[in-house]
């Protein structure tokens, strides 16, 4: 199979490295050069789950798509909770397989990570928590929304009236009050989490999120 594989790709024009065992991916993976990973479940050593899992871990963000065989409906599922964008069941069409790796790469620089980091604070898109060190809050929804543009921009100063159009709408009669009280909530949560962060407000400019010592 991985030979095949090889010769699929290299044929069309992919410049690709292969190797037979997780050890050896999670190796390459690693390395953070490559464009895409494919990655087979069943492999000697890490399976491809696990080859996953631990390159997310480490904030790895590589596009990953999964080869499967039929019966394993499970282990598509478990990859995709892993962070993989995709799963091509074998046998499978070699058309079929360029046309799911091309769409991968073309997803490549859109890629969204699961988890967005600020110090030892992190904030799961998929669970809507926020956690730090082994504690966690879950967030509602608005408070997730502000609490994402805060951490995708530490230290900048994000004005009231951004939060209330990208997260209610332009036209939205929402009152800066409303920002308030979310934000007041967040700061509960970070405390209660021991968050070393804070929520600072600037008087005529909005919020802005940054370390504390």
């Amino acid at each position: 199979m991985l030979k095949t594989l090889i010769h699929i790709f290299e044929s069309n024009k992919f410049v690709v490295d292969g190797v037979s065992n997780g050890e050896d991916a999670l190796a390459y993976g690693e390395t953070g050069e490559y464009d895409g990973l494919i990655l087979d479940i069943m492999m000697p050593g890490y399976d491809g789950i696990q080859v996953l899992q631990r390159l997310r871990k480490k904030k790895i963000t590589t596009p990953a798509l999964f080869l499967t065989a039929r019966t394993e409906v499970e282990q598509r599922v478990e990859g995709l909770d892993a962070g993989a964008d995709d799963y091509l069941p074998k046998p499978f069409a070699t058309s079929e397989l360029l046309a799911r790796t091309r769409a991968m790469l073309r997803r490549k620089d859109n890629y969204c990570p699961d988890l967005l980091a600020f110090g030892d604070v992190f904030l799961n898109r998929s669970t809507y928590s926020l956690s730090c060190g082994g504690k966690a809050q879950t967030l509602s929804g608005r408070e997730f929304q502000i609490m994402e543009m805060l951490m995708q921009k530490p230290h900048m100063v994000i004005p009231t009236e951004q939060f209330i159009s990208h997260i209610w709408g332009w036209d939205s009669d929402v009152d800066t009050s409303v920002v308030w009280v979310h934000i007041s909530n967040l700061r509960k949560k970070i405390h209660a989490i021991q968050g070393p962060l804070e929520i600072r407000f600037i008087r005529s400019a909005g919020y802005i999120l940054e370390e504390t010592l």
